[in-house]
């Protein structure tokens, strides 16, 4: 019982990252029309800052980084300072006065995501019983649902007026107070401090994070396999274990799966989990407040789902219930594709079906497969290939993306219809390759898998 309540601990303590991590994405998202105006910003200039942040190329970079480095030095050493480096991006952000200062702030947390997400999954994996491996990689994504929750539904109640008075959000008022202490008192200067007290609550968390994280202890399985390999040759150094991932044909099959699984659908979310807002402003006609309300509605189906999922997903056959979730999601774009996006009844409908995906979501399956597949010498290395591979090819689908949607949704139709595609392939990859891992052992998967697995 003890053990149990540890790894739950632990698990909530590193779940952090990932509530983090999404909220970084949807602070961005849903002040994304405020900046916008307020910067003079274009489609393109959009595109360059979905392109570089958490969402895609930023996390890409941090993943590849600091996948080595928890293998290298251990998961904890992560946990120690990289709460520091996503508080320096997000000030940057919060007090950007220029397009060149918010792209840096966004790559800066973009980076420091990446670099937490490979030992995050590790860690919880390796920290978790047997029995109870797929829920706490469901609780985890629990929380990269609440965080979208909570800044979505903050950038709600702080929302600027977009159709006269009353129709502003009931905090914005205290929006106002704050501007007024920097001489802000009107206009599109006014409007964007909304997203900078967004962005200041990502702040205050991640440092409640920080003092959290920086107190695990470090992975047992790490430390029995640093203790394993002590007095092995040098040819068994991290480096070279990082090198085999490229050599060996079950690592090279495997990461073809999990990146083919994970990408094809990463290409759909990441459109998503940056532009959903903009698109419903734009292309569905809402205004700012009804865009976030939408989305609010969203993020707690995906929460009430990711739960659900926590409760079975070591119980049942992991197969069908992958198979189950991307149909949710496959349904959505079929449905908004049949009666269009500016339907209400249509958007509803899409918004469930999408959030009933998003809690039987990819990412989660991609976040225990990941880390059950692979040896614990480059377990988390591994995990930052693959995400360095998935979300920088999301950061040029989404320079891609901006140019086929068009200044106000008009080649919206045409991008639907590429969701879907990718969608599709992403159903047959997962369902046709889902390995049998339940109940089982890391160290006897690990066996299962590989000859010399030390």
């Amino acid at each position: 019982m003890k053990k149990k309540e540890g790894s739950l601990k632990s698990t909530i303590a590193v779940s952090l990252t990932n509530y983090l991590d999404a909220g970084a994405i949807v602070a961005g998202a849903s002040g994304l029309t405020l900046w916008k105006d307020y910067l003079g910003l274009t489609e393109g200039h959009l595109g360059w800052l979905n392109a570089i942040s958490a969402n895609c190329l930023g996390a890409a970079i941090g993943a590849i980084i600091g996948g080595f480095l928890a293998d290298k030095y251990g998961r904890k050493a992560i946990y120690t300072y990289n709460m520091l480096v996503y508080m320096l991006g997000v000030a940057l952000i919060l007090c950007s006065v220029s397009f060149q200062m918010l792209l840096a702030g966004f790559l800066v947390t973009g980076i420091s995501v990446g670099v937490g997400v490979p030992a995050s999954w590790t860690y919880i994996s390796e920290s978790s019983e047997v029995g109870n491996r797929g829920r706490n990689i469901g609780i985890s994504q629990m929380a990269w649902g609440i965080g979208p929750t909570i800044i979505l539904i903050l950038g709600t109640l702080l929302a600027p007026p977009t159709g006269g008075v009353g129709t502003e959000g009931v905090l914005f008022g205290f929006v106002g107070s704050v501007a007024a202490l920097f001489g802000v008192t009107s206009g599109a200067a006014l409007n964007v401090f909304s997203s900078r007290i967004v962005f200041t609550s990502l702040f205050i968390v991640a440092f409640i994070a920080w003092l959290l994280q920086r107190r695990l202890e470090e992975s047992k399985e790490w430390e029995n396999m640093r203790t394993a390999t002590a007095t092995q040759p040098a040819a068994t150094s991290t480096f070279s274990s990082f090198g085999s991932l490229f050599t060996d044909m079950t690592n090279i099959r495997t990461m073809l799966f999990l990146a083919g699984m994970y990408l094809t659908w990463n290409l759909v979310s990441s459109v998503m989990g940056f532009f959903q807002q903009h698109i419903y402003e734009t292309a569905g006609g809402l205004s700012n407040e009804y865009a976030n309300l939408l989305s609010v509605g969203q993020w707690l189906i995906i929460i009430a789902t990711t739960f659900v999922f926590s409760m079975i997903v070591d119980k049942v056959n992991q197969r069908w219930l992958y198979c189950l979730g991307v149909s949710f999601a496959v349904a959505a774009w079929l449905l908004i594709l049949t009666v269009g996006i500016n339907s209400i009844a249509g958007l509803l409908i899409f918004t469930l079906l999408w959030g009933l995906q998003g809690g039987i979501s990819v990412q989660s399956f991609y976040a225990l497969w990941a880390s059950e597949l692979f040896p614990a010498k480059y377990r988390a290395a591994a995990q930052g290939v693959m995400f360095f591979i998935v979300r920088g090819l999301s950061a040029a689908w989404g320079l891609g993306f901006v140019y086929i949607y068009g200044e106000q949704g008009e080649g919206f139709t045409m991008a639907a219809w590429v969701m879907l595609s990718l969608l599709l392939v992403s159903l047959v990859i997962g369902t046709v390759g889902a390995p049998n891992t339940r109940g089982k052992t890391l160290e006897q998967i690990t066996k299962e898998r590989y000859k010399d697995p030390s």
